[in-house]
């Protein structure tokens, strides 16, 4: 009767050993699997969830690492405690010591996962970034690049590389940038990194409803790449001020900038990344956000144009086909202008002039004084020659994505 007893203890403590070890594995494995159940393309986000993925995720690598030390002592421990399990012979004893250890594997390798940004995986980084001359760069001249002007020196990335990469930390003209770009919002923006006189290096971090989400190194922020806004983390609320850049043709880039340099390949993911006509692969893609109200389509590719903290939308298809746009924006004249190569876009602030399109490199006239004007805002004869109009930041935007960050936005119908 006493061994009996005994025999009972020795299984009930077996049990609760398999119970805590059960749920300790579980924990580990949530650790992995919530933030990227949560975080993931395809998907839609609502803040509270998103917020509990990444404070999971920021929790994980010690969480998980102290159920697995704690499986692991637990396993050891236990390991000669259950030896009176004879009634049935080795066989019980076997099981629980198998099913300990398969817990310990499971905790173990959640642990271990916590440290591995999956993000990072599918697009490797451009830690090491390498350049090269803009007349020598393996670029087609009608790929499209990120174009930046800094300290004198011009460089441009091409949207094809960036698409993969979506991030590279850099410094031109002596001043840091960090360039990022999201295919499955088509949005390219430059920031600046430098925020309280630290520089800040970023890292992809998942996506938010459509639009990719960054994190620095230093505090561990995370940011929404298409507003430059800290969402989470100790510098949630802040912004990064955004660094003038131009999406232009890389042909018409060669042309204003031959002395530039150009973002080079990663060599070894050159086969990732993303090809020609990309584009007819995302429009396909699910919208996270419902546009419908709005009556416009979610992949209706839009440039956001900001003013005095106004925001406006003009369709792609409607800039090109008109070629200008004389418009305003919060109490601001704006022009939106076509280049000479039918693609690539700017805009403008115009004040006190109307102007028409013009033929070739003058892309624009006057009509008050009849000088024409470059692609560059600058006219070139006339009375006015030598004067320059002030540009404006603008940047393209799937519909979806520029409505869902931009809910106040009013949209150029004319």
């Amino acid at each position: 009767m006493a061994q009996v007893l005994e025999q009972r203890k020795v299984g009930t403590r077996a049990w609760r050993l398999l119970t805590s070890g059960l749920a300790l594995a579980i924990v580990s494995a949530a650790c992995v699997y919530i933030p990227i159940h949560i975080i993931r393309p395809f998907h839609p986000q609502n803040p509270t969830a998103l917020t509990a993925a990444l404070r999971i995720h920021d929790a994980g690598p010690w969480l998980a690492g102290l159920c697995a030390a704690l499986i692991v002592a637990l396993t050891i421990w236990s390991w000669k405690k259950v030896s009176g399990i004879r009634t049935s012979g080795k066989g019980q004893q076997i099981g629980f010591r198998v099913a300990m250890v398969c817990l310990c594997v499971v905790a173990i390798a959640g642990a271990g996962l916590t440290h591995f940004n999956i993000f990072e995986k599918m697009f490797h980084p451009y830690d090491a970034p390498a350049f090269g001359s803009a007349d020598r760069a393996p670029v087609d001249r009608d790929d499209m690049v990120l174009a930046v002007l800094l300290g004198g020196h011009a460089r441009s990335y091409p949207i094809l590389s960036m698409g993969y990469h979506h991030i590279v930390n850099d410094t031109v003209g002596g001043v840091p940038i960090a360039v990022t770009y999201c295919t499955l919002c088509h949005t390219g923006i430059v920031w600046d990194p430098v925020v309280d006189g630290k520089r800040l290096h970023f890292r992809l971090a998942g996506i938010n409803n459509g639009n990719a989400l960054l994190r620095d190194e230093e505090t561990r922020s995370v940011w929404q790449q298409s507003t430059g806004e800290a969402i989470f983390g100790p510098l949630k609320g802040r912004h990064l001020n955004m660094v003038h850049s131009s999406e232009l043709t890389y042909a018409f880039w060669r042309r204003e900038q031959p002395l530039g340099d150009v973002l080079l390949p990663d060599a070894p993911y050159l086969p990732e990344y993303e090809k020609k006509g990309w584009e007819n692969y995302v429009e396909k893609t699910p919208a996270m956000v419902d546009t419908k109200k709005s009556g416009i389509q979610p992949h209706e590719l839009m440039l956001g144009v900001t003013v005095a903290g106004k925001n406006k939308a003009y369709p792609i298809k409607s800039i090109l086909a008109t070629k200008l746009i004389q418009d305003e924006v919060g109490g601001s004249p704006t022009l939106v202008v076509v280049g000479p190569d039918g693609v690539s876009i700017r805009v403008f602030e115009a004040p006190g002039f109307t102007f028409a399109r013009g033929e070739g490199d003058k892309v624009m006239q006057d009509a008050e004084t009849g000088s024409g004007w470059n692609f560059q805002g600058c006219a070139v004869d006339g009375k006015l020659v030598g004067q320059c109009l002030k540009e404006i930041d603008a940047h393209k935007n799937y519909w979806f994505d520029w409505m869902n960050h931009h809910p106040d936005t009013s949209v150029f119908k004319g």
